[in-house]
């Protein structure tokens, strides 16, 4: 599919006025329209249900004018557009749809009308992110479970994880078994946390760069782990409808150039990233004499890079995890980037008892910036006294959308 400007699109000789609202539209054309030639003009607001504008705009079935495109989709930001190109509609082409926000909210019916259409327009007013987050549509590459959008895609959606390495047991639940072994043990893990009516997503936290005692050769303190060791764990987690996140304990390195290594896995739509402070050194640290920390500015340009990275491979939003269980962890916390592209969470991942636990969680949440984060919990078998159950975990405040287990 190609963009072009609207005049080269042929509008019919009596259509001035449609394109007098319509100026500098981009055109997406994509293959033969499943739709077909015979769709009437229609509304659709963000959930999906035919709308009162949708109602006032709809015309009666008519011959199209011969310069009318079949399946041509017209997405406009509100009403009073919807309106005037409905009138036209025997001149424009097919449907109208209406998207007053994040293109990837629209409902399953609309996204379904725009992916079988032959030509979708882009009308003024619509957000700068409009052109990727249709190509994101038309791709339909989704989310395991379905969807574009991480937790805002019209039902609660909670992902449930083990932790761990693939090669050892001593760092987490995951490295306990295989990775079939641990799609069988997450269904027992995530048992309850859908007791709100959310729709649970399972998956693996994947410990990908592991802090080290040692510098190691190149001095970080940070031992990679082989794309190859990770591969068979991405694999199964696709087949199954699971999601992976790959975690990064980089020592002295920065978390750039970590998660780069690893930049074929984080293409893919299925796979997202998380960061720990809490093993990032200074010059001349090392681990286990201090707690780690990371600037905004750091975090930022990994945001940056992730974004492009979604928006290069008409990808789902794209979750990225930053730990914190100490206000130091993050320096310029309400610095940190949230673009569309990513959801990016806040894994309060403390340990200790469960009033020590909620002290830590009420002091992050609290925070002046905490509304621009999504929120998770981490539970620890061995480290936990007692560990919290999934109605505990259920009734903090704000909502908790990811629960690990190590």
């Amino acid at each position: 599919m190609h963009t072009s400007a609207i005049s080269e699109d042929g509008l019919a000789s009596g259509s001035s006025s449609a394109s007098s609202i319509v100026g500098a539209v981009a055109t997406t054309r994509g293959g033969p329209s499943a739709s077909g030639a015979g769709l009437a003009p229609v509304g659709f607001d963000q959930e999906g249900s035919r709308n009162a504008s949708a109602d006032s705009i709809a015309v009666p079935t008519a011959t199209p004018a011969p310069t009318a495109v079949p399946g041509r989709v017209w997405l406009v930001p509100d009403d009073e557009q919807a309106a005037t190109l409905a009138a036209h509609g025997h001149q424009i082409g097919n449907t109208v749809i209406v998207a007053t926000g994040d293109l990837r909210a629209l409902s399953p019916q609309a996204m379904k009308t725009i992916r079988d259409a032959s030509d979708v327009v882009l009308a003024p007013g619509l957000s700068d992110d409009a052109p990727w987050q249709l190509e994101a549509i038309r791709r339909d590459r989704q989310l395991p479970g379905g969807g574009l959008l991480m937790f805002d895609a019209g039902f609660d959606r909670r992902m449930v994880a083990v932790y761990g390495h693939p090669s050892t047991s001593s760092l987490g639940v995951l490295g306990e078994q295989g990775p079939e072994e641990g799609v069988e043990r997450l269904q027992s893990i995530a048992e309850g946390y859908d007791a709100d009516g959310s729709v649970i997503l399972p998956a693996f936290e994947i410990i990908t760069t592991v802090a080290s005692a040692s510098a190691g050769s190149d001095g970080d303190y940070s031992a990679m782990t082989a794309r190859d060791v990770i591969r068979p764990w991405i694999e199964t987690a696709a087949a199954n409808d699971m999601y992976v996140v790959l975690d990064l304990q980089s020592g002295r390195s920065d978390f750039l150039t970590q998660a780069k290594v690893y930049e074929e896995f984080l293409r893919l739509p299925h796979v997202g990233l998380a960061l720990d402070p809490e093993w990032r050194l200074k010059p001349h640290q090392v681990h286990l004499e201090q707690i780690g920390t990371v600037d905004a500015a750091e975090i930022n340009r990994v945001v940056e890079w992730l974004a492009g990275v979604v928006r290069e491979e008409a990808l789902p939003q794209k979750l990225l995890i930053l730990h914190q269980f100490r206000y130091s962890m993050i320096t310029n916390r309400e610095a940190i980037e949230t673009p569309p592209e990513l959801a990016v969470l806040i894994h309060m991942d403390g340990q200790g008892s469960m009033q020590a636990k909620y002290n830590t969680w009420n002091a992050l949440t609290t925070m002046a910036d905490a509304d621009q984060f999504h929120w998770g919990w981490k539970n620890f078998y061995d480290e936990d006294s007692p560990m919290a159950t999934p109605e505990q975990v259920l009734d903090l405040t704000p909502n908790s959308v990811f629960v690990s287990f190590q």
